[in-house]
């Protein structure tokens, strides 16, 4: 795939590398697993926006927190994904997203000058 300055990937979103929510979609069954990943839960993830908008392609997060199915969740991606495994082993696990915790609720963040209209 060709990169293009100001091109974003469906595949790839912006969000990597940071916290983005997600909602628990289903689980992935696997028999055998690289090392490191031994007795943690694949989790299928429906990336979502702050308004609770579906924003990309479905997507397979290690769990960390004892998540499921629909549940809505926090998760980071890339190399934070790996470190949210760190207590797993001296050796990186490769994984390119991890759920690191359950929301109970999500509040818009309201500008001043909107709250002072009210």
């Amino acid at each position: 795939m060709v990169r293009r300055e100001g091109f974003r990937s469906r595949r790839q979103p912006a969000r990597f590398g940071c916290m983005y929510l997600g909602k628990v979609r289903g689980t992935i069954v696997a028999e055998r697993k690289y090392e490191g990943l031994e007795g943690r839960k694949l989790l299928v993830v429906e990336p979502l926006d702050h308004h609770m908008m579906p924003t990309g392609e479905m997507q397979i997060a290690v769990d960390t927190v004892r998540s499921g199915r629909g549940d809505l969740v926090y998760l980071v991606g890339s190399r934070e994904a790996a470190l949210a495994l760190a207590e797993s082993g001296p050796w990186f696990v490769p994984v390119d997203a991890a759920i690191v915790g359950i929301v109970d609720d999500v509040h818009e963040a309201t500008t001043r000058a909107a709250a002072e209209t009210r």
